[in-house]
């Protein structure tokens, strides 16, 4: 067994985000660096890069959700974003959903660990839980491209439930291209958000997509082109 890469030291903006919850962030990075590499969920040169890149990019989001939230992670994989989103908000009810065994094992062992009792891991294909689990809000990050990863989540989503969707610099881009794909999904409204600001030297943009039944009219219509930036 090799032994563990040194555990990256967390950057001053960990603190704003997390607040009295940064030990259990901590304790996130250093799984991470460890059993998270071992499992093959985290390349070891993304070591270095635990907190920027992934951990804090993650937990930024989190003013997407309203208090209380319930929220699905789809694509969990290394519990980016779902367990990052835990940590941070105590108060949301996390549901993991992951369809490889080793990462769902991986993903429980390292709730007990952190001790959250917020957060329940379901394996399987995200296709796998229409009818069974649904919520307002679900996410997920770099899963797929933004049409496909819709097909997927809509039929997790709630009516009028948002789709939060982690998306790099292109996001803007890649909504222009899958507008046609997502209007025929029923999400008829979106918006791209910026996350982080103030603690990330490049923000973290999400498209937002909120899903209206079909007949039904979107709250925010003919959004798709505006940014806003969450607080």
């Amino acid at each position: 067994m090799t032994d563990p890469l040194e555990t990256p030291a967390a950057p001053s903006g960990a603190a704003a985000v997390f607040g009295e919850r940064l030990p259990i962030a901590s304790a996130f990075v250093a799984i991470l660096a460890d059993t998270g590499v071992s499992h093959g969920l985290i390349g070891p040169r993304e070591v270095p890069r635990l907190w920027d890149r992934h951990v804090l990019n993650c937990a930024v989001i989190e003013d997407a959700f309203p208090s209380g939230a319930m929220v699905i992670d789809v694509g969990s994989g290394a519990g980016l974003p779902g367990l990052a989103l835990a940590i941070t908000r105590s108060d949301l009810d996390v549901h993991l959903v992951e369809p490889m065994l080793r990462r769902t094992k991986w993903l429980s062992e390292t709730v007990a660990a952190l001790h959250l009792d917020n957060v329940t891991v379901h394996r399987g294909r995200a296709e796998e839980f229409a009818g069974v689990l649904s919520a307002p809000w679900v996410t997920a990050r770099a899963v797929a491209r933004l049409d496909k990863l819709a097909r997927w989540c809509v039929p997790l989503l709630a009516d009028r439930g948002t789709l939060v969707a982690m998306k790099g610099r292109t996001a803007a881009d890649e909504l222009a291209q899958d507008r046609p794909a997502l209007t025929t999904l029923g999400l008829l409204d979106a918006t791209v958000t910026e996350h982080g600001g103030a603690v990330l030297e490049e923000p973290v943009l999400s498209v937002d997509l909120v899903f209206c039944p079909r007949g039904g009219t979107a709250h925010r219509p003919h959004a798709s082109r505006r940014v806003r930036k969450a607080r």
